[in-house]
């Protein structure tokens, strides 16, 4: 049964992280939001930096919408879905428009879960919606803990429900989370904002 929340706020943008164990959860998320999703879901997934092919036809098999890897000074457009490209750090700028580099690895990574996070916390702050998923190192925790002092809503998939916890309790550990969901109650949420918001506009 279809867990039910109460919205409140209106939201601008939805930013996702994950590694080790998220790919099935994004892939059951992505099947189950509808094509005309309202807000911009933006995604950043550990994955094989010289890999350039494979994964974002593996995730559109899943998807309504068709995901895109943004390229730079890209506008950010309600209703699309997005993925860090591989070996580049996805940032979103002032000006709701993203920005790739190729700077130093951080937590191991490019791209980086943490710079998508604190870079969408500072474009978006209380409109923002954060998700931290399945995964083996803590890429991500300070993000969480930016979108929450910066008034945005922050949720961490249960551990108990992730194939590797680290991320999500990495995340507990140095912030207030919001919600601790399992992968069906997130969608839920997702679905419940769509909703309020069409009801909005």
């Amino acid at each position: 049964m279809r867990r039910l929340f109460k919205i409140e706020q209106d939201y601008k943008a939805i930013v996702i992280g994950g590694s080790a164990g998220s790919f099935q959860v994004i892939s059951k998320l992505l099947s189950q939001l509808p094509s005309d999703f309202e807000l911009p879901i933006i995604m950043c997934l550990h994955r094989l930096r010289h890999v350039r092919n494979g994964f974002v036809e593996a995730l559109n098999i899943k998807s309504s919408i068709p995901i895109q890897e943004p390229t730079d000074k890209e506008p950010v457009r309600k209703g699309k879905f997005y993925l860090s490209p591989a070996n580049y750090h996805l940032s979103i700028e002032l000006g709701n428009t993203f920005a790739l580099t190729t700077e130093d690895l951080m937590n191991n990574s490019r791209p980086s879960i943490d710079i998508l996070l604190q870079t969408g916390a500072y474009a978006y702050r209380n409109k923002l919606i954060g998700i931290l998923l399945s995964g083996a190192n803590r890429d991500g925790a300070q993000g969480m803990k930016m979108i929450n002092e910066r008034g945005g809503l922050t949720i961490v998939q249960d551990p108990k429900d992730c194939l590797i916890d680290t991320m999500p309790v990495s995340a507990l550990n140095i912030t207030d989370i919001d919600h601790v969901l399992n992968v069906q109650d997130i969608i839920d949420f997702l679905l419940s904002v769509d909703k309020y918001i069409k009801t909005k506009s």
